[in-house]
């Protein structure tokens, strides 16, 4: 069954076992406030989100991370469903993402409704990071 909850303290141990990027401070503000998700089936925690506002202005999904076992089940276009439905009720009309050229986590935005919105190459020699756009 699928529950989604803000991140809150008593998460962290688990949290840091599927993100490998964020910092404890960068933990302790998206706690405070309130843009990190754990997502759970019942009561087993099995990923987790988390989002920035690009420009101070526009929801901007970070990560969205499941343990392997759960990816491929619907758990993760609910978690993003979620978020958008929370960013609708906060007053934004639209929300981005980014995703490596590399990586098939592009064509899972695609399929829910998210279209390409251009990209960055940051290092010459590696993929250039696509960045996806949907109106809520």
């Amino acid at each position: 069954m699928f529950r989604i909850k803000h991140v809150s303290a008593d998460g962290k141990s688990f949290w840091f076992t599927l993100d490998k990027h964020l910092s404890q401070n960068e933990f302790e503000l998206k706690t405070r406030d309130k843009r990190g998700y754990v997502i759970s089936d019942g009561d087993k925690p099995i990923g987790i989100m988390r989002y920035c506002l690009f420009w101070d202005l526009v929801p901007f999904l970070n990560l969205i991370e499941l343990e392997e076992s759960y990816q491929r089940k619907g758990f993760g276009k609910q978690a993003m469903k979620h978020w958008e439905n929370e960013m609708c009720n906060l007053g934004y009309t639209l929300v981005l993402t980014s995703t490596q050229s590399d990586e098939q986590a592009q064509h899972f935005y695609r399929k829910i409704g998210y279209e390409d919105a251009g990209c960055l190459l940051i290092n010459r020699d590696g993929p250039s990071e696509i960045f996806l756009v949907k109106r809520l």
